[in-house]
């Protein structure tokens, strides 16, 4: 058996999947690590024992993201090339969406927004607001300097403890938003405010925001299916805020299974779509 490797290596963490030959899915895996070097090869080292392989069954190893760059030879003596993470999140995105063309939406440190076909993938553009600001501004808040720190936080508070809502400056519902939509992030912040609240207010915002860029580029080329990846989808509350947008505008978002390891899905799927 030949497996593919896909290497998306991130700002923070990396994230590897292996293929083989014949387009199936052999397992996936995630490291986290300050430097980007030791935790590839120590992402590597994990799948290959996690999944009873030896190094002469990787046949190849695609690498993308932004630190892929820090890599200019072959891992381990197995050849290696590299894909643009623009090419690999769309195509991730679409693989694991099952969609023929849609908005996939990268949400990493920051948040990439391309636009996918079957012919190609198009960057839209990005924005710094994603994950990192999520953390970073958790940190100050709350005290919460990990991811998991924030993800058990937030499950605990009310964002509308510090979030303005509709209904707290108008008696009826205002064009097709009810009184429940937020109108001003950190608008209200009760002085019985959590810090779960606090939690709870920034996560709702940075979805809030990147929701609403999405629906944007819709917009501007006529999609309506969105495809969210990256590790932010794992937070519980991701589904319910896009639920709500869902219901103010005409998209439909989409969180796919293993949706954290799309882009580095579409870096080893690229490889073998051009040996098919």
């Amino acid at each position: 058996m030949k497996v593919i490797l896909g290497i998306d290596v991130g700002g923070s963490t990396t994230k590897i999947v292996g293929y083989r030959e014949d387009f199936s899915l052999l397992g996936v895996q995630r490291v986290v690590a300050k430097d980007p070097v030791t935790s590839v090869y120590g992402a590597m080292g994990k799948f290959i024992s996690e999944n009873g392989l030896q190094l002469s069954q990787v046949s190849h190893i695609v690498l993308t993201g932004v630190g892929a760059a820090l890599f200019n030879s072959d891992l381990y003596g197995i050849p290696t090339s590299k894909v643009s993470e623009f090419e690999a999140i769309g195509l991730g995105g679409l693989e694991l969406s099952g969609r023929d063309e849609a908005v996939v939406v990268s949400l990493g440190t920051g948040t990439a927004f391309v636009k996918a076909t079957r012919e190609g993938s198009f960057h839209i553009g990005g924005s710094g607001v994603g994950g990192g600001t999520l953390v970073g501004l958790c940190s100050r808040l709350a005290q919460a300097s990990s991811f998991e720190t924030v993800l058990s936080l937030a499950g605990k508070g009310d964002f509308r403890k510090v979030d303005l809502t509709i209904g707290d400056i108008s008696t009826a519902d205002v064009g097709n938003m009810n009184k429940d939509v937020t109108a001003s992030n950190f608008g209200k912040m009760q002085d019985d405010a959590t810090t779960e609240d606090l939690v709870a207010g920034v996560v709702n915002m940075v979805f809030q925001t990147i929701g609403m860029m999405a629906i944007f580029a819709c917009r501007n080329c006529t999609i309506q299916d969105i495809v969210l990846t990256g590790t932010l989808t794992v937070l519980p509350e991701a589904r319910s805020i896009f639920d709500e947008l869902e219901k103010l505008h005409p998209v439909h978002f989409i969180i796919p299974e293993n949706a954290v390891f799309a882009t580095a899905i579409g870096a080893a799927l690229s490889y073998l779509n051009k040996q098919e």
